[in-house]
């Protein structure tokens, strides 16, 4: 008799089930996607911050190498600048970008007093920072 009222029970309130069931679902895809899209903003205006500041970079690396200025856009100081704040806020993007921003760092720490003397010295870092650009592009085609 038990068994039997509850499934008449079951019965007159299926919809009512079934509803909630597919509202529980519809709302864990909700958040699992409202989260997802966070996380591709959140890789997108970082990768965008990387670009511009590698952008950057490059642009002092060809100041102090070609033209020999050292003092305004060829400033070493500002390239550190520039190279720690990629390093930084590239910990936040997915790999290999945390890696590629900290080898970039190790090239210029290595590198960087020896630019506008050595082409091997402007090589290596023009080479770490188009490895990091690559991955950066690769990681915003990747975004869903």
């Amino acid at each position: 008799m038990q068994s039997s009222r509850f499934i008449e029970q079951l019965r007159r309130n299926s919809v009512a089930l079934i509803s909630l069931a597919i509202a529980i679902a519809s709302l864990s895809y909700n958040s699992w996607r409202n989260e997802l899209s966070e996380d591709n903003r959140t890789q997108r205006t970082v990768s965008i911050e990387v670009l511009r500041n590698l952008s950057d970079l490059q642009e002092l690396v060809w100041h102090n190498h070609y033209d020999r200025d050292t003092q305004d856009k060829g400033n070493l100081r500002s390239g550190w600048a520039i190279v720690i704040t990629t390093r930084d806020i590239a910990t936040i993007l997915n790999a290999p970008l945390p890696e590629s921003a900290a080898m970039l760092y190790d090239t210029w720490s290595k590198n960087n007093e020896e630019l506008g003397k050595d082409d091997a010295a402007k090589d290596a870092i023009i080479e770490a920072i188009e490895k990091c650009r690559s991955n950066t592009l690769n990681l915003l085609q990747e975004l869903r």
